[in-house]
């Protein structure tokens, strides 16, 4: 793409909008770029090609094409992953070993997604004797996917590639404020020969009215989306009215109990990534510790330590630790959350807070808190931060950590650290939560399902299982003619 401002790609060419906005690095609030900020106009029109590409290309019916364009995306996004882990990095705030993470889980989704193109099939069966029925499981059409600011790229190809390898063909809305790595994946995209026009349209807002088009058309029969249980409720409630097929990742509030027999030195270093990664600004974040009295006051001073020690930084600084949050307005909404939370009787063991001196204030930088509660019932506790908050509370016994651990609206992932035999998988099957992680945090593995229970959102994204959100079925009868 030559022209100097993001634009959208829809139905396999580059378009404008009447309005542009600064794209910025939240390290330094320096614009590194301007971009095409659509709305429902280009909803409209990407809807009305992926329409197109879904009735007239041979995309939904030739698993063979499919395949080979998963594949070849596969090989596109490996080939240019270097550029875009230094445009994640400047535009999204990550540090470069996160932006690297992010990235690199794309061409592996891509491919799995692929083989199941080649592995996906429906069934038949003889009800009676001369009679045959086909079971087929068909494209649904137009996939609507509305992808987060936090990890733009895989939270994208993890509803995309289900989405294309089930013979759907899709409407990308991507944060505005990612416009610039959006334009780039687009280019990748683009690159793929074999894939046909229309199928893949995506476009770069800042509001929401091109989403909200999404949401309300007919043309849309099913919408993946990843971002906030607030916003998945209102769109849920909206799309109600189509009888909109909805798969939903929403927030979260992860726990991680540590038990007093856990393995301190494996897991501290874990739990302070647990909160640092992304800079708090994911959905696993593990914003819940929950700790047996025996190993409390440990867990306390080692924690805190570190967390004190995180070095601050821009991505471009390869020393640094953790990176800014997106912008300034989420610093000072994340700040209001603790000042709330103190007021309500949380303790203090590490502050943080903005950084406001030096050179990192002019940039959106969050220093990591923790803070020990009593009162479960806390705002900090019951709601999702989305920032490197993290709060503790102290329990005695398994009985009463799972009730601590349960007690939230959302369940989305939880943690659990012992070196007993038994305990870990009782206590899991226990949990209300989605994923759960013995002497780990954040395992995801592309064959695996991962998802919500409760609050958290409604279906499953990787594995087999992402597929049937974009699937339907069909029952076709033979029954033998008359004599």
């Amino acid at each position: 793409m030559k022209n100097s401002t993001a634009l959208h790609w829809i139905d396999g060419q580059w378009h404008d909008s009447e309005q542009h906005r600064d794209s910025i690095d939240p390290a330094t609030y320096e614009v590194i770029g301007r971009y095409a900020d659509g709305g429902a106009r280009e909803a409209a029109h990407a809807t009305a090609a992926a329409r197109r590409a879904f009735a007239d290309s041979p995309w939904k019916e030739d698993r063979a094409l499919r395949a080979r364009v998963l594949h070849a995306l596969a090989d596109a996004f490996e080939r240019h992953a270097g550029a875009l882990v230094d445009l994640l990095s400047a535009e999204n705030g990550k540090i470069k070993a996160e932006a690297a993470f992010e990235v690199s889980m794309v061409p592996s989704k891509l491919r799995y997604y692929a083989s199941l193109v080649r592995t996906e099939y429906g069934r038949a069966l003889e009800p009676k004797a001369g009679s045959i029925s086909l079971v087929l499981r068909e494209a649904i059409g137009v996939a609507g996917i509305i992808a987060p600011w936090n990890s733009p790229v895989v939270l994208m190809i993890r509803s995309l590639a289900p989405a294309l390898a089930a013979g759907c063909t899709a409407v990308i809305k991507m944060p505005g404020q990612t416009a610039q790595t959006n334009a780039l994946v687009s280019a990748i995209m683009a690159g793929v020969a074999d894939l046909p026009s229309g199928v893949v349209n995506l476009f770069s807002e800042s509001g929401a009215e091109g989403a909200k088009w999404m949401i309300e058309s007919p043309d849309i029969p099913v919408i993946s989306f990843t971002g906030s249980t607030g916003t998945g409720r209102a769109i849920a409630e909206v799309g109600a009215r189509r009888l909109k097929r909805f798969g939903l990742e929403l927030g979260g509030k992860t726990p991680m109990i540590v038990f007093d027999d856990a393995d301190l030195g494996a897991a501290l270093p874990k739990l302070e990534k647990a909160l640092t990664v992304f800079s708090g600004q994911f959905c696993m974040t593990g914003s819940r510790l929950l700790v047996q009295r025996g190993v409390a006051d440990t867990v306390r001073t080692r924690l805190a330590a570190r967390l004190g020690a995180v070095r601050m930084g821009p991505a471009s600084d390869p020393a640094s630790d953790m990176g800014p949050l997106i912008d300034k307005p989420n610093v000072a909404r994340v700040e209001g959350l603790v000042e709330a939370a103190i007021a309500a009787g949380a303790n203090v063991l590490v502050r943080g807070g903005a950084v406001t001196d030096g050179v990192l204030a002019r940039g959106a930088f969050y220093r990591p808190t923790l803070l020990e509660v009593s009162d479960p019932e806390l705002d900090i506790v019951q709601k999702e931060t989305f920032g490197p908050v993290l709060t503790l509370q102290v329990f005695d016994t398994e009985a009463e950590a799972i009730v601590l651990a349960n007690n939230s609206e959302f369940g989305l992932a939880a943690s659990i650290w012992s070196r007993d035999v038994d305990r870990p998988l009782r206590v899991a099957r226990r949990l209300e939560a989605g994923t759960v992680w013995i002497n780990d945090w954040a395992v995801v593995y592309d064959e695996c399902e991962e998802g919500g229970y409760k609050q958290s959102g409604l279906g499953r994204l990787n594995g087999m299982a992402a597929m049937d959100d974009f699937l339907q079925y069909k029952h076709i009868t033979m029954s033998p003619g008359a004599a």
